[in-house]
Parts: C-alpha cells; structure tokens; sequence
C-alpha cells in the first residue's frame, strides 16, 4: 500500500505543484517519481542528523552548508520549475496550479478572501493565514522563491499525505463495521450524484470526515517545531517539578503525537473510534488537543489540499473494492523505530477485495 500511495501522491503533486503530469503506477521508473522518492527518503543516520541541523540549530546547518538534497535533486527540480516558468510566460499558457499562484502572487495580483466558505471542508482544515499582497508585503518572489515553494508543498504532500492514506487503509480494514459504514455513505453518495462525484457531494459525506478525522488524530505528524518569539516561563505544577524558561528565538518541539493521545482530552486514545468527530462531540474538541496541520499563522497551508484528496481516494476505492486484511498484515500495527517518519515496522500490506454490491 505505501507503494502504490505514494505513487498516486507523487502523481497529483507533480500535475497541481509543477504542471508536470506523471503515471507512476504504468510507468514506475519516471524520473519525476524516482527523483521525488529521493528527496523525500529521511531514513539513515546521517541524513536524519542533517535534518534535525536544519530544525534545531539552522545558523549551524547554513554555516556547514548542509544540503538535504543531493545535487542531482536540486538540479532537477530546479530546472524543471525555471523551465516551466519560461515556458508560460513565453507561451503566454494559463495552468491554474500552484505555480500559477505563485506567478500571480509575484506580479501582486492575488487578494485574500475574507468571505467564509459555502461549505465546511472538514472538521481537520487548518485557518488560513492572509496572503501576499501589496497591502502586507513588498518582498520580491523571485524565481529561486517560486522553486523553493514548490520543493516544500512537494516535500510535505508527497510522504505525509501517503502515510495518512497508509494509515487510513490499515484501520479501515481491521475494524470492517467502520469500513462497512463508509462504504453505505460512498454508496449513497454516488446515488445521490448520480454516479459522478462532485466535489460538493465529497464535502458533505459526514462519516467520511469523521474517519478521515480519527485517523488523523490516532496518527498525526509526531512533532511540530516553531520558535519562541517572547520570554516565558512554565510554572509548575507538581512539588518536584521545576520551572521551564523559554527565551526569545528558542525552537520549541510540540509532542502532537502525545497530545492526540492524552486520556485526558481523548478517552481510550488507543482505540479507533470516528464517533469523536461526530457533531455532538466534535464540538467539545479543544482545538489545541487536535493539531494535525498545527495551528496560527505557521500552520500547514495544504490542508483543505490534503484533505479532498485523501477523501476522493477513498470514495473511489470504497465505490469498488472493500480493503482487507491479508496474510502479511501486521496486527496489531507496530511503529518504525529506524525512520523520522511515522510509519509501520513491516510496511503497509493490505489486500483489495472486489466489491460484491450491486450499483
């Protein structure tokens, strides 16, 4: 499953991020595909040291030019963006996806939209932030921003994404009575639109959002890093604790994965269970217990993103086939302790099984 996920990610981020369309599931050794696994493989010691350079002491990581990417990488997409730049701009081609935005956010031409949506986009989307504009930034984007942008929406929606999906498979198929749930909501979904998903229809599939809300909940991101921007200090709370002193510019690690599992805020934490996120509960949620894009103005900006396509995956996979478990599934899931990521010990294998209803 991790393999095939993944593909389908690299996939929809080549086509909306860099313009590029890909088939990496017929066509497995695409450069694009092989050049992104690369860039996102965190596993071995030393490229998991460099990593924590750039999070934990950067000052440190750009004085010893520490390069996350290999040269060949960063030449690739590099020249793949600045060659797609070109190439609008001499062609006069209109591509409406992130490069796009970006083109237009340089020439000042994008505006923040202060209506709020005619839909809800689901339970897990971070808030917006207010974007570039004359108004707030007089910054120039240059071509070297443009890619840098690219590499990080790339980065993040690439590996992350898939893992969720990973995930969301592996609790669909060992708890079939959810799985058998999602699959009536997708059924009636596709009546309802007649046999042709619209993206209105994806939004309004409330049980949908509830199991892509859980999972997120049971398997976020483990860490999120931001810096300290005053002075302050954590009082304690219990006799033989001491006080924590924050200092201004100190990079500060949020354990996420601890938080969405405290019993405290998640009764059962281990267990998996959508009914937290139905409109009865979901309201009692404080939303600094549930962060699986973050929150303020650092969160992630892929969110609604990530979101709609992880639920069109899945309504088209339940519209066919039902996810099983198969010999080499590993119940209960044990984590990877040789990865930054989070992932499982033995890797994803999951089995579709076709679907037997009648349409």
């Amino acid at each position: 499953m991790k393999d095939i996920l993944t593909r389908f990610t690299n996939d929809v981020i080549a086509n909306t991020a860099f313009g590029v369309e890909c088939d990496s599931l017929g066509d497995r050794e695409n450069e694009f595909y092989l050049m992104g696994k690369e860039a996102t493989d965190l596993s071995g010691l030393w490229k998991n040291l460099k990593l924590f350079g750039y999070i934990l002491v950067p000052r440190l990581a750009t004085l010893f030019k520490f390069k996350l990417f290999s040269k060949t990488v960063g030449d690739f997409f590099t020249n793949l963006i600045k060659s797609n730049i070109r190439s609008r701009e001499k062609h006069g081609i209109l591509r409406r996806d992130m490069i796009h935005l970006l083109l237009e956010a340089r020439k000042y031409r994008l505006k923040h939209e202060e209506t709020e949506p005619l839909q809800d986009t689901g339970f897990a989307t971070a808030t917006e932030s207010v974007i570039a504009s004359p108004m707030n930034t007089k910054t120039e984007i240059t071509d070297d921003d443009i890619t840098s942008q690219a590499l990080i929406f790339f980065f993040a929606g690439f590996e992350t994404v898939s893992i969720l999906m990973c995930f969301m498979s592996h609790e669909l198929a060992v708890h079939p009575n959810i799985q058998k749930r999602l699959i009536q909501e997708v059924d009636e979904t596709l009546e309802a639109c007649r046999g042709k998903l619209t993206y209105e229809s994806l939004l309004g599939m409330k049980y949908m959002d509830m199991v892509v809300s859980e999972s997120l909940r049971k398997w976020p991101n483990p860490v999120l890093d931001r810096i300290c921007t005053k002075s302050y200090t954590i009082d304690p709370k219990y006799p033989d604790e001491r006080p924590v002193h924050l200092r201004k510019g100190d990079v500060i690690w949020l354990p996420v994965f601890g938080i969405h599992r405290d019993p405290q805020y998640y009764p059962e934490p281990e267990r998996f269970d959508p009914e937290r996120f139905n409109d009865e509960n979901k309201v009692n949620i404080n939303p600094y217990t549930y962060l699986p894009f973050g929150s303020g103005p650092r969160n992630c900006i892929g969110s609604r993103f990530a979101l709609l396509e992880t639920k069109t995956l899945f309504f088209y996979i339940l519209s066919n086939f039902e996810i099983v478990p198969v010999e080499k599934t590993q119940i209960p899931l044990v984590l990877s302790k040789k990865q930054f990521n989070l992932t499982a010990e033995n890797g994803f294998w999951l089995g579709l099984a076709k679907s037997q209803r009648k349409k």
